[in-house]
Formats: structure tokens, C-alpha cells, sequence
């Protein structure tokens, strides 16, 4: 098919789209084909300390953000839920392109954007406090208020979906808010701007960035006028932010990063249904999901069956043109997340794994990676320890319920989990006991905009969606009145 055009490659500060300060541009590429798609321009210290500056402006009392009333944010998020489904179509292919995500997912992704921002924006005129009946001659009450200005830094692998369920989580509380979204996947980011400011949000509370981690994504966590620094990305760059936040004024900081889900298979479990959701737990997106179920724990019972099973359907799974419709999966994001793959996958085989299928670069255009099973891992080896973020699935195998309750939780991190079992006490006893923010029981991948989302451990700091991730961009305020004694 013909690809998208490009409509937008500027920094949108104040509802308009401006060039960088510098006068600086880096390259965005396609990852089926390792070309140029276009220029975007390079926002650095000097593009954020702009954008922070219209957020402050937008935010400050008196303002017309600050005015509005809360069901009129609301109405403002609804016709942006509105503007994405009418261009959705374009929003997906202009995804697929700057992404390498296949258009079957990018369809699903895309098309459930304006439903999560039509439920986050419900929410809008229900956040409210309470009255509290403290001892004496006293009316005491709760305001949640907004933080203020919030810096959201966005990945590369959901750019559409998280940048938007950010966005939202932010405005419906009233704050304003500075976007980064990754290096490698500026573009829907940048089109989603155009939208902001044709729905009608005053200038100055959406602001969109393009850059790179280091300086623009630095210069988020480092502002002396930011007050929430909300990131998915990697555990690495999360400690960055952390520690920035420490270092500057104490922000307060929202981190969604990486994970090793355990994925627990029982020999009860129904066995070909278990085998398939196995797959798509792990090579969803080709493995560049931070939920991915990436440690396979199948009971010795079934495991021999399982890993057959495993092997001939990753054998089936379609790997190529991301816009084809019978393509099941695509390239990884760039060359560094190619090489990162084909590392770990090398690794696997000189600790001492058996490679059961695929391990090597498809072509040499483009960043595709063979469909990869590796069985017989131990936990103490790399790809059953670090994220790979590829199409590596990796089955170990366990004895006992006691046994594997432990080595699930062998991990320093803790974003999901899952179990595939018949028995309803098997079931509980490892959601009740894994640690992690997300467990899946007989199913993966399910989720909606009122489940609270995060991670235990390294994986993450706070909550996304429902109230719960609401909480991150509010203040609570505690009002205390004296009450007049009455006249005898």
C-alpha cells in the first residue's frame, strides 16, 4: 500500500507547531525497510524550558484552563475521543509506518483509543472530596486539586495509546501538561497535536516535544517547574528520572518500566488453549511489550508436549510486510533493538539453552527477527533473567505449585503474571502470592481504562487508570473550619 503522508514534523508548543530552538532535526525511520521516512525537528533544553513556560501560563489561576469547569474538561476530552476515531485509519497506518507495528494490531490499538479517553474523561466532573465529622465545633473537608505542570515521557512501542491515556489522565484532573514521545516514533504523536488544538484546548495545556532522552527527556526530569514526571519506558532511564526528580525539586514522579512476567502453565490446564495464549503472551508485537509473559513455567508433566506444540507454532507465525493483513508479526523497532535481540539470543545458546527454532535475522532490510523458541532454560541464565524485548520465548521447566510460587518471585521485577490451570485453588494461590501489578488467570493481554496498572519492585512506581492512577496527578487539600459557638 501507498504510505501515509506526512502532515507534521514540528514541535507543538502553545497550539502551535513551531521549529526548534536550534534550528536542529534528526531522521525518523521505517523498521520494514531501514529507510528515511522524513525529518522531524529536534526539540532540547531550550524547546522544553518553552513548553514548561506555556503549561505554567495555562495553569496559572485566572486562566481559562484554570476557569473551566470540570464537566466542560470533560466535553474538550470527548471531542478529542471523537476527532481520533474519525481519523483512526490514518492514525493506524501512520503507526504502522514509523512503528513497524502490524496493521491487524495497530487496528485494535488504535480503535480502542477514543473508548479509554471517553471513560478517563467520565471522570472528570466525579473527582471530588469529602467532609470528614473530626471532634469539636469543627467542619472539616477534602479538595483533590490539580499538581500542575506535568512532563510525560512517552515510548516507542504504544506510542498512540500511551501518549493519549497519559494525556488524558493529566487534563481531566486539570493539570497542563509537556509530552516527549520517543526518537523513534514522533509521528502519531505529532498528528494527535493538530487534534488537541482542533478540539479546542486552550494554548499552552498540550504541549508535544519531539527529541532525544538525554537532552529533551532530561530537561523534563531536571525542570525546576514541573511537578509530575510520568514515564513508561525502560528500568534504566526510570532510575534516571528518580534520581533527577531528587536531585531538583522533589517531583514527584509516575514510572511504568520493565518486566519478566512469569507465566505459569499447570499440567491440569487445557493444553492447546494454553499453548496458544503462551504465544501470543510472549511474541505480541514481536516480544516489544514491557508485559510480555517472558518466563514460561510449564509443570514436567506436559512439558515435553508443550514445547513441540510451542515449536511448531512458532514456526507458523508470519513475519514480514507489518501492512499486510495475514502478517502476524513485524520488525523490531531500529538496529539497536535488533542487536540487543540477536545478543541475548546467543547468549541463551552459549549458557547452555536448546535453541529449538529460529535465532537469526530475517533479510537485510529492515530489523526482522526469526520467531524464536529456546526450551530446556534455568533461571540463573541471561534470557531467563533480563529483558530481551524480541520474539524469544523461553520455557523452563517446575515440579511443584511450592516450588514455582518461589522462582516466579525470583525476579527484581514485578509488572504481570499469568496461570493456565482448571483448579480454582492452583489459580489463586499463585495471583494471590506472585507479585505483580497485573495477574491474568486463563487468559493475557486483558485490560481496560478502570483497572489500576503498574508494576511491583523495578518495574514501576504508582498506578495507571481507574481512580487509582488518577491519584498520581492530584493533590488532596484538608480544610479545617471553626465553627461560630452558638449565642446561649
Amino acid at each position: 500500500m501507498t504510505a501515509p503522508e506526512i502532515k507534521y514534523t514540528q514541535a507543538f508548543i502553545n497550539n502551535e507547531f513551531v521549529n526548534s530552538v536550534s534550528g536542529k532535526t534528526f531522521v525518523t525511520l521505517n523498521p520494514s525497510t531501514s529507510e528515511k521516512i522524513c525529518d522531524v525537528q529536534e526539540g532540547d533544553k531550550a524547546d522544553i524550558d518553552l513548553a514548561v513556560k506555556a503549561a505554567r501560563e495555562a495553569f496559572k489561576l485566572g486562566s481559562t484552563w484554570r476557569r473551566m469547569d470540570a464537566s466542560a474538561r470533560g466535553r474538550l476530552l470527548l471531542k478529542l475521543a471523537d476527532l481520533i476515531d474519525r481519523d483512526a485509519a490514518y492514525i493506524r497506518e501512520l503507526e504502522t509506518l514509523d512503528n513497524g507495528m502490524v496493521i491487524n494490531l495497530t487496528t485494535r490499538t488504535i480503535g480502542g483509543i477514543g473508548n479509554d479517553a471517553r471513560s478517563l474523561a467520565g471522570w472528570a466532573d466525579k473527582i471530588h472530596g469529602k467532609t470528614i465529622p473530626i471532634d469539636g465545633d469543627f467542619f472539616c473537608y477534602t479538595r483533590y486539586e490539580p499538581v500542575g505542570v506535568v512532563g510525560a515521557i512517552i515510548p516507542w512501542n504504544f506510542p498512540a495509546p500511551i501518549l493519549v491515556n497519559k494525556l488524558c489522565h493529566a487534563l481531566v484532573c486539570g493539570d497542563t501538561i509537556v509530552i516527549k514521545p520517543a526518537e523513534q516514533t514522533p509521528l502519531t504523536a505529532l498528528y494527535i497535536a493538530s487534534l488537541i488544538k482542533e478540539a479546542g484546548f486552550p494554548p499552552g495545556v498540550v504541549n508535544i516535544v519531539p527529541g532525544y532522552g538525554p537532552t529533551a527527556g532530561a530537561a523534563i526530569s531536571e525542570h525546576m517547574d514541573v511537578d509530575v514526571v510520568s514515564f513508561t519506558g525502560s528500568t534504566e532511564v526510570g532510575r534516571l528520572i528518580q534520581a533527577a526528580a531528587g536531585r531538583t525539586n522533589l517531583k514527584r514522579v509516575a514510572l511504568e518500566m520493565g518486566g519478566k512476567s512469569p507465566n505459569v502453565v499447570f499440567a491440569d490446564c487445557d493444553l492447546d488453549y494454553a499453548v496458544e495464549m503462551s504465544h501470543q503472551a510472549l511474541f505480541l508485537h514481536c516480544g516489544q511489550v514491557c508485559i510480555a509473559g517472558s518466563r514460561t513455567f510449564v509443570q514436567e508433566e506436559i512439558y515435553d508436549d508443550f514445547v513441540k506444540k510451542s515449536v511448531a507454532r512458532a514456526k507458523r507465525r508470519t513475519v514480514g510486510d507489518p501492512f499486510d493483513k495475514t502478517i502476524e508479526g513485524g520488525p523490531q523497532i531500529d538496529q539497536d533493538g535488533l542487536d540487543k535481540v540477536i545478543e541475548m539470543i546467543e547468549s541463551g545458546k552459549k549458557e547452555g539453552a536448546k535453541l529449538e527454532c529460529g535465532g537469526k535475522r530475517i533479510g537485510d532490510k529492515g530489523y526482522f527477527v526469526e520467531s524464536t523458541v529456546f526450551s530446556d532454560v534455568t533461571d540463573d541464565m541471561r534470557i531467563a533473567k533480563e529483558e530481551i524485548f524480541g520474539p524469544v520465548q523461553q520455557i523452563i521447566k517446575f515440579k511443584t505449585l511450592e516450588e514455582v510460587r518461589d522462582r516466579a518471585n525470583n525476579t527484581t521485577y514485578g509488572l504481570a503474571a499469568a496461570v493456565f490451570t482448571k483448579d480454582i485453588d492452583k489459580a489463586f494461590s499463585i495471583a494471590n502470592t506472585v507479585q505483580a501489578g497485573t495477574v491474568w488467570v486463563n487468559t493475557y493481554f486483558v485490560g481496560s481504562s478502570l483497572t489500576p496498572f503498574g508494576g511491583y519492585k523495578t518495574s514501576g512506581v504508582g498506578r495507571e487508570n481507574g481512580m487509582e492512577g488518577l491519584m498520581e496527578y492530584l493533590e488532596i487539600k484538608t480544610v479545617i473550619v471553626k465553627i461560630p459557638e452558638k449565642n446561649s
